[in-house]
């Protein structure tokens, strides 16, 4: 459980986040409209769990997940699927894991950030950069494509 921080501005733009007449009209069908692209989203990446549940609130910016993932490195791809999205600045994770592992840290993207540095400052070697790439796989579809202000997985050492 808790509740993870994001950059609102930054991410994929899977609604658009400008709709204020028709979210001020009917905000709860704004919200549901929302959530289901994200939840298709998590879905397209081949992330979600079959129970997987997603809700929004446009008003807080917030994604509550739930269901069951089946590991811990899946339960954080869902988070960071559904929290590196343009207009969401939380996620509260309501997942349970059916096999414990354990917990990465969380990295945000700074500008001139790379992989290399990345893997650098967390790994003490450039060279471990693939783990970080792997680990952020499907979300990632290249090493050199990462952006400022999204969150990466930075997984524990092997």
């Amino acid at each position: 459980m808790g509740l993870f921080a994001f950059i609102k501005e930054a991410g994929e733009k899977l609604f658009r986040t400008g709709e204020a007449n028709a979210a001020a009209a009917d905000p709860a069908a704004a919200n549901a409209r929302a959530a289901q692209a994200i939840h298709n989203y998590i879905v397209a990446l081949k992330l979600a769990p079959a129970d997987l549940g997603v809700s929004f609130d446009a008003a807080k910016s917030l994604v509550v997940v739930s269901g069951t993932a089946p590991d811990q490195a899946t339960r954080e791809k869902i988070l960071l699927a559904a929290g590196n999205v343009a207009g969401v600045a939380e996620v509260e994770n309501r997942l349970s894991v059916a096999r414990a592992e354990p917990e990465a840290q969380f990295h945000t993207v700074a500008r001139g950030d790379t992989l290399s540095a990345i893997a650098k400052k967390y790994y003490g070697n450039a060279n471990q950069y693939p783990a970080i790439f792997e680990a952020n796989k499907p979300m990632l579809s290249h090493p050199d494509k990462i952006y400022p202000g999204q969150v990466l997985r930075i997984p524990p050492q092997a």
